[in-house]
């Protein structure tokens, strides 16, 4: 069984048991968090959404990803500047999806 929803203005395809980083959630660690924007569960698409479905996710982690430097440069113009950043996230573990 599977279902895509809509998290952080992306769409995750998401399956029983399985782990994944998402956009970060304002969520502590061991809580449970619901999704109810879901697009497709098994084949049935909505309208936007499918009604009476849901995704239950377990979160397992809070974090920041590695960091990416981001370097702008523009030739023979003496300028460039460096900036570092870090993308928070949080890790969930799909428990169930109904629907």
């Amino acid at each position: 069984m599977y279902a895509i929803i809509v998290t952080g203005g992306k769409q995750y395809r998401v399956t029983e048991a399985q782990s994944l980083f998402i956009e970060k959630l304002e969520v502590a660690e061991g809580e449970t968090v619901v999704f109810d924007q879901v697009l497709v569960v098994d084949g049935k698409v909505g309208t936007p959404f499918v009604e009476g479905a849901k995704v239950t996710a377990k979160v397992e982690k809070q974090g920041k990803a590695p960091k990416i430097i981001v370097y702008k440069y523009k030739s023979k113009k003496n300028y460039h500047k460096k900036q570092g950043h870090r993308q928070p996230f949080t890790k969930i573990q799909i428990v169930s999806i109904e629907g």
